[in-house]
């Protein structure tokens, strides 16, 4: 995905964990019942329950109509104001090599989360936990691939088999850990703060804090956080919400140009951060909109002290890191 087509595909991101909150799929009162009684598998919607048939037909549905709706419109809505410039046939274009892969990190990020909120959803729904599973688990794919077509009819960009890779990874890490340990103990997560960068080109990194958050990669972090707990014996006393993190990101990015960036001064370099990160899906609480409210916010790394390592500086401390 490149640069200026951040909106799009984070905006599709954003309709589907909106509607999956609003229409109370995500953890619905059954399904927080049923996790309750799952002991240390708590994390994820149970899978061995057997399928209520009367549920699946009341509320598959309703799920597979608000999908189909929200989803038609969102990419109708993407053609029609974002992509309005001149089109052109479909071609490829190969942005692999550009800033330092984050839109990739994005891509992968986007479709795992996708294809989370799917697998519960159709738990919820009533469908039984192995068809969930690869029906939901793929839908992050299938949400964010068309996108390929919009941009491979742009004469200034085109479609990214890179791109489709990131998308396809994030859907199978999600199946993959769902197969091997029936939850997530791995989470991919996001992180932002502020940079002087989008300033010097406000046009393509964002003028607006919205903006900057879905354009300037400069600060965007993308983690992954291991939930150390899941393999410990059932008597330790590790919490199960304090997880080790592992984190990614990248500076000085203005223009895809090196020459470009380099008449700024500006020397582009990968960033590597070691953490720790708070899981709220493990926090308990009685109350059914935190439980909801947890579940979304999942997806975000929360700021906490964390040590860096780059090219440039070597070795740096940071007391709290967004």
């Amino acid at each position: 995905m490149l640069l200026s087509l951040a909106f799009p595909s984070c905006f599709v991101r954003l309709t589907w964990w909106l509607g999956a909150v609003v229409g109370g799929a995500v953890l619905a009162p059954a399904a927080v019942a049923q996790v309750a009684q799952a002991g240390p598998a708590a994390a994820s919607l149970p899978s061995a329950a057997p399928p209520d048939t009367s549920r699946l037909s009341r509320r598959l549905p309703v799920l597979a109509g608000g999908l189909a709706v929200s989803y038609s419109a969102t990419l109708y809505l993407l053609s029609s104001s974002w992509y309005t410039g001149e089109r052109s046939r479909l071609h490829w274009f190969n942005d692999l090599p550009e800033w330092k892969q984050m839109d990739k990190a994005g891509h992968f990020w986007g479709a795992f989360h996708e294809s989370r909120g799917a697998v519960d959803m159709l738990r919820w729904a009533g469908v039984p936990s192995r068809k969930a599973l690869w029906y939901g688990g793929l839908v992050g794919v299938l949400l964010q691939s068309p996108i390929e077509l919009l941009d491979g009819r742009d004469p200034q960009y085109g479609a990214s088999a890179s791109d489709l890779a990131a998308n396809f990874l994030g859907s199978a890490g999600l199946i993959g850990q769902q197969l091997a340990w029936n939850e997530v103990r791995i989470m991919p997560k996001y992180s932002f703060h502020t940079t002087r960068y989008a300033d010097l080109r406000p046009n393509v990194l964002g003028r607006s804090l919205a903006e900057q958050h879905l354009k300037d990669y400069n600060g965007q972090t993308y983690w992954l956080c291991v939930d150390v707990g899941a393999w410990l014996p059932a008597a330790s006393r590790w919490p199960r919400w304090l997880q080790p993190a592992v984190g990614y990101g990248a500076q000085q990015m203005v223009y895809n140009d090196p020459d470009a960036n380099a008449a700024l001064g500006l020397h582009p370099y990968r960033q590597y951060y070691l953490s720790l990160d708070v899981d709220l899906r493990h926090i308990p609480t009685r109350s059914k909109l935190l439980k909801r409210v947890f579940y979304v916010a999942s997806i975000f790394h929360l700021p906490a002290p964390a040590l860096e390592w780059n090219r440039k500086r070597g070795l740096v401390a940071h007391g709290l890191y967004y």
